[in-house]
């Protein structure tokens, strides 16, 4: 929750500047969002990208526990990974 409320902060600390110096924020709402979203689908394809070189599968069941709780909001490491997938953070 911590970080949810940092990242809000940053936000708003932003938006004040933005105001103060009389400019509008450097992107429409919805191209920022979209931005956004970009960007949790390409942090995605890194960890697959790692499983296929590794030799291992990809199936809904990967797909859904480590994909799926990060794009939808469940912060990293909440539930711990099995010992038998390749690991997320490095090759070896």
């Amino acid at each position: 929750m911590k970080i949810y409320l940092l990242s809000l902060a940053a936000g708003l600390l932003v938006g004040v500047i933005y105001g103060l110096l009389n400019v509008r924020s450097p992107a429409p709402p919805i191209i920022a969002l979209l931005g956004l979203l970009g960007i949790l689908a390409g942090e995605q394809a890194v960890p697959a990208a790692r499983r296929l070189i590794s030799g291992a599968p990809i199936d809904i069941s990967w797909f859904r526990s480590h994909c799926v709780p990060h794009v939808f909001g469940e912060l990293p490491g909440a539930k711990p990974q099995s010992a038998d997938l390749p690991t997320e953070t490095g090759m070896g």
